[in-house]
């Protein structure tokens, strides 16, 4: 029997399972629909970094570093610091990431993470120039060690409380002077995401493990402020406008959860 073939029948599996659960209102762990597990957030575990964090949701675990350099800046955006992210998916995080370049998957977490913490405009990139032509780049690269599902909002957790730990580099003669510093990065709000997904057509689930996540039907990752939706990104799959907007209601929900552990590290 091959591998797919296999997948295939376990799926089926677990959706009739999982059907069955759900239908009494609870999901494999115990856990209520819109219901994270538990989540654990450690700072500054990286020394040689400007910033650093590492984030647990269940046993989903991903760390975030910040680097700073000295980089050009974009044409048309001449007096604005650059910010990058990148993820990688570790082969060591699950039998699913495989070795070599960031692949499709780890592209998509990157740009997931990127859009929220960019579009909630929680840094004054203006206050990263230099001179004509130099300004700071800010580069924060995520790794998911561990992958039991969700690995989204725990990359968004881990870069943001990363962020929060960051300190600014002291620059002179427009080079860095590393290892020493001109006082905390400077931010006005924590955006986070929350994931969910739908599964036979009626349940919507909060914080998927990876064997949810397998049947999914559709997929949604809303990120949010304190005050407003910063980013949102839909895979696979459809939902209605009701949908939506009781999606966005439960992300603040879990948003401001989220926020209330990160400023129990701050």
């Amino acid at each position: 029997m091959g591998d797919e073939v296999k997948d295939t029948i376990m799926a089926h599996i677990r959706r009739n399972v999982m059907e069955k659960t759900l239908v009494k209102g609870t999901r494999y762990d115990g856990r209520a629909f819109d219901e994270y597990r538990t989540v654990e957030i450690q700072t500054n575990v990286i020394k040689t970094a400007e910033g650093s964090a590492i984030a647990k949701i269940g046993e989903t675990t991903v760390l975030a570093a910040i680097k700073f350099d000295v980089v050009t800046p974009f044409q048309d955006r001449p007096t604005q610091g650059v910010m990058i992210t990148n993820a990688e998916l570790l082969p060591m995080a699950s039998p699913t990431f495989e070795p070599g370049p960031p692949g499709e998957k780890s592209i998509e977490a990157a740009r997931v993470v990127d859009r929220a913490i960019r579009s909630a405009e929680c840094i004054d990139l203006n206050s990263f120039f230099i001179e004509e032509g130099k300004v700071l780049g800010i580069y924060l690269d995520l790794y998911v060690l561990n992958h039991s599902g969700n690995y989204t909002d725990a990359a968004t957790l881990a870069g943001t409380a990363a962020l929060i730990n960051t300190k600014m580099p002291r620059v002179e003669n427009v080079k860095i002077i590393r290892g020493e510093y001109e006082g905390p990065l400077e931010m006005t709000s924590r955006p986070v995401t929350t994931s969910m997904i739908k599964v036979d057509k009626n349940y919507w689930l909060v914080d998927p493990m990876r064997d949810e996540e397998n049947v999914a039907e559709t997929v949604l990752t809303i990120g949010t402020t304190e005050k407003h939706v910063c980013a949102m990104q839909k895979g696979r799959g459809s939902l209605s406008k009701t949908e939506l907007l009781d999606a966005i209601d439960i992300a603040f929900k879990r948003g401001n959860d989220l926020r209330k552990i990160l400023k129990e590290v701050e």
